[in-house]
């Protein structure tokens, strides 16, 4: 059947139901608009079943347990029945992956239930492209088809995949198939040392898995803050990760008992699971975009400007897709603009460099705006000042000792354009720096606002005060 809903308001319809798409949808919805989003495996997408919401509860579970590991240095002991005997922690894995499967699960839920509350239609199936106003949407009932003054196409993106390591959901593993293990296992080898790999490695050294991650590159984190990695290597060192640099797995083999890797040079790795994090590939292929004069690159991203538009003059495209920055906060950002832009609401273009990120290791790596690397290019005029985390009051009173805070101001204005946090809850210490990058706030406004003391922002604040410049 074909829907002909009223004329009176814009109609939208949006493929793909991750941050992305929901997110747009409230917004289209608050504003007036007709919503239809078409979604095949739950609202939320990805990022709320199988990738960022449960990745993230995994590696808080891992987070509580590292700390308990080292709660002896601050004087807390177990005692038995008064006892010198210490009980040996253990991660229950079954109990882990159930609990952050429901969660994401109820996340969805809620998500879905938000978006039916703002009378957005949801539809579940599969969608394609017929042209620029028209979507063929394949459901458990049979064919629709949604017309549309405009559509954003927010369809993800899928783990990559090696022909010589195919994963089987049991042994070799990717990052949407590792929730369903019921045991921890005993050693796992992790392929790809991105920010995805760096995670899981961390997590599972946490809970308490024997841990090889093996790198491609030079370093771990190869496109992150060089200090940030020298950190994350020097506690995986120490914490028992063992880091294969300048490794390439060249095929991946079960065996009786486990998996074993081979690597470009001929030698071989052996462990009991491997996890494989390779990138991912945009869900761009068989969805008609050529049909509907969507641009794609050579990667199979869509091709978008600063508001999300495409290269068809009523589509528009948002999240891992398009390829500009694999992160939940930047999809859900394109798809906001997208809708505004559409709707002719206030819209300020996709500004990259006001982007904070985080890398939810232990310890975390945050950071937004300039990258050191750029000013040491000669790209940026900028100052760095960089004080470690062993300096600060509240860090010694917790026992952290692994991280540090970098502040980078513009030479000669001293205006705030970058930084970067290492340590526990890097994630919630950027937001500050964000806040004066996106402000363009001097080095003084920061170093003049009042922090707690004895806290962790206190290094934010004593940063940009050796960042000031005498007039």
């Amino acid at each position: 059947m074909t829907t002909h809903p009223d004329f009176s308001s814009p109609r939208i319809a949006i493929l793909g139901g991750g941050p992305g798409g929901y997110e747009a949808a409230m917004v289209a919805a608050s504003l007036g608009a007709q919503v239809t989003i078409i979604e095949r495996a739950g609202l939320g997408g990805s990022a709320v079943l199988t990738d960022v919401v449960p990745s993230k509860t995994l590696i808080a579970t891992a987070d509580l347990m590292t700390r308990v590991a080292e709660a002896g240095e601050l004087g807390v002991k177990f005692d038995v029945d008064g006892g010198d005997f210490v009980p040996v922690m253990r991660a229950d894995l079954k109990h882990i992956n159930d609990r952050l499967l429901n969660l994401a699960r109820s996340q969805s839920k809620d998500i879905s239930d938000g978006l039916a509350q703002q009378g957005v239609r949801i539809l579940a199936g599969s969608g394609r492209l017929l042209d620029d106003h028209t979507i063929e949407v394949v459901t458990a009932e049979g064919t629709e088809t949604v017309e549309a003054d405009t559509i954003l196409l927010a369809v993800g993106a899928h783990p990559r995949e090696l022909p010589t390591a195919r994963p089987d959901g049991e042994r070799i593993l990717n990052w949407t198939q590792i929730y369903n293990l019921d045991e921890l296992p005993e050693d796992l080898i992790v392929v790809g040392s991105g920010v995805t790999g760096a995670e899981f490695a961390s997590a599972y050294n946490g809970l308490g898995s024997k841990v090889t991650l093996i790198s491609s590159r030079d370093r771990v984190l190869p496109g992150s803050d060089v200090d940030a990695a020298v950190v994350l290597e020097e506690v995986f060192e120490r914490r028992g990760v063992r880091v294969l640099s300048r490794s390439r797995a060249e095929q991946v083999e079960r065996t009786d008992d486990g998996v074993v890797v081979t690597l470009s040079d001929g030698s071989k790795v052996t462990g009991s699971h491997c996890l494989l994090c390779l990138g991912s590939i945009p869900n761009t292929a068989g969805i008609g975009l050529e049909e509907a004069g969507v641009a794609v690159s050579e990667s199979g991203h869509i091709k978008v400007d600063g508001v999300s538009r495409t290269t068809a003059p009523n589509i528009y495209a948002a999240g891992d897709c398009t390829g500009v920055l694999p992160l939940a906060s930047v999809a859900a950002m394109q798809g906001r603009i997208a809708v505004a832009h559409f709707m002719g609401d206030a819209v300020t273009p996709l500004k990259l460099h006001q982007v904070a990120s985080n890398i939810f290791t232990s310890p975390e790596i945050a950071n937004v705006g300039v990258s050191e690397a750029e000013i040491e290019s000669g790209k940026y005029q900028g100052d760095v000042v960089k004080l470690s985390l062993r300096s600060n009051a509240r860090a010694k009173m917790r026992n952290n000792k692994d991280g540090f805070v970098k502040i980078f101001a513009r030479k000669g204005s001293g205006t705030v354009i970058g930084g970067v946090v290492v340590g526990p809850n890097a994630s919630e210490l950027i937001f500050p720096i964000s806040i004066a990058v996106k402000q363009k706030l001097h080095v003084d406004d920061v170093a003049s606002t009042f922090t707690v003391y004895p806290s962790l922002t206190g290094s934010i604040s004593e940063a940009a005060r050796r960042l000031h410049v005498h007039m």
